[in-house]
């Protein structure tokens, strides 16, 4: 199979230029298509039509932005990479791809509903990622004809501004292409961290287990939103309280998540707080929706799901 330019070349714009083909045009694979447009990638930002892909393409362009402003990189910078993001309707241009990672909803039937029509898409060498963050790498595989070339690369949002990457090996995928989706994802400039394959890997389980906690003690009334976020923040040096990260995230993902780790663990500790299930009922989402435990300036509505 094909893999990301050598490690030896210090820069891929100095090689013939890879090319990923992003599946997906939210708030993951705007971030996902950023990251490798700045790091010399060629992308195509696929979604289902054109309004949705170009909506993509403008978070793309906000979260550069974002990254020039806060001076983690250089308005040349930005100007390079955003020319080398191009919207994508179907998968008829994956052909072209070398990797290609999807980013679409965590519905497992979705994704493999994606990959079923991936594979015969994409050319035999690409290298096939799914972006899940909790669903099981070797039932989305299943889809597929061959399960061996399809490897988790989970990034975390902002993408651009996290280091991690968590990569999920399938049962059947082959060495070669975990291989792959670390020299990938380290030449993202990312650093990474193996999971066996199992419900929420490493890092979802614990975000799960900290997210619920702080909806629970907001539920009990231990204490405000804010000093429960403050608590976390100062107390144990988080960046984000557990009600902000929510927020972050998505409420109904959030929810998601926990139904994920509930079904496949049976554990107690996974049953999600009542107050979060009423919110999302409620449609408060968090950031995407303009509200969930705080209130955000509106930003248009949020983006519609892929139709499994």
């Amino acid at each position: 199979m094909s893999a990301p330019a050598s490690a030896a070349e210090s820069d891929p714009r100095a090689s013939v230029r890879m090319r990923v083909f992003v599946v997906g045009a939210g708030i993951m694979g705007s971030g996902i298509a950023a990251e490798c447009a700045l790091h010399g990638y060629s992308v195509l930002l696929e979604d289902v039509n054109e309004e949705l892909a170009r909506q993509g393409l403008e978070r793309a362009r906000r979260a550069l932005d974002g990254a020039v402003d806060r001076q983690a990189i250089t308005p040349t910078d930005r100007d390079a990479a955003l020319p080398l993001i191009e919207v994508a309707i179907g998968f008829r241009r994956a052909e072209s791809a070398d990797i290609v990672v999807e980013a679409a909803p965590e519905k497992l039937e979705l994704k493999r509903q994606l990959f079923e029509e991936i594979e015969p898409a994409a050319r035999p060498g690409a290298l096939l990622a799914t972006n899940t963050s909790s669903l099981p790498v070797t039932s989305i595989a299943s889809a597929l004809t061959d399960p061996g070339r399809l490897v988790g690369i989970h990034f975390f949002n902002p993408v651009l501004r996290m280091r991690l990457v968590e990569i999920i090996p399938g049962l059947s995928t082959r060495p070669e292409v975990v291989a792959a989706a670390r020299e990938f994802s380290e030449r993202l400039g990312k650093t990474v961290v193996l999971s066996r394959d199992t419900p929420g890997f490493v890092t979802t389980r614990a975000l799960a287990v900290l997210v619920n906690e702080g909806v629970w003690m907001l539920y009990e009334g231990t204490a405000s939103r804010e000093d429960i976020d403050t608590s976390y923040k100062l107390g144990f040096n988080h960046p984000m309280g557990p009600l902000e990260l929510a927020d972050l995230v998505g409420l109904d993902t959030c929810l998601s998540i926990l139904e994920i780790l509930w079904e496949g663990f049976k554990d107690p500790k996974y049953r999600a707080c009542p107050l979060l299930r009423s919110m999302v009922e409620a449609g408060k989402l968090g950031r995407k929706s303009g509200e969930g435990f705080y209130a955000y300036p509106a930003r248009g509505p949020p983006k519609a799901p892929r139709s499994p």
